[in-house]
């Protein structure tokens, strides 16, 4: 039992104190890391966010239209949805 007081005495005087010395740089290393991949998938995320905000705008574009269509009695529906199928989605 003595020599195992010995063996933690000489690892928390000489052991633990290297550790922190030299593992410090890699800790900082990997927080770096972290760091910079959650600001990745925050550029991603709000990327996507704006491709589906304008995908949205896009089709509620053509829901107005849809619903002009059908609600304007004077309308030749038939003229209507062919110059929409003529049309770009972009």
């Amino acid at each position: 039992m003595h020599d195992i007081a010995k063996i933690f005495i000489v690892f928390f005087v000489v052991g633990l104190p290297t550790l922190l010395i030299f593992g410090q740089p890699m800790i900082r290393r990997l927080i770096d890391h972290r760091e910079k991949r959650m600001e990745l998938e925050a550029r991603m995320t709000a990327e996507k966010a704006a491709q589906y905000a304008a995908h949205n705008e896009r089709l509620e574009q053509r829901v107005r239209v849809l619903e002009r269509i059908v609600t304007d009695k004077g309308l030749e529906v038939s003229d209507e949805i062919e110059r929409l199928r003529d049309r770009p989605l972009n």
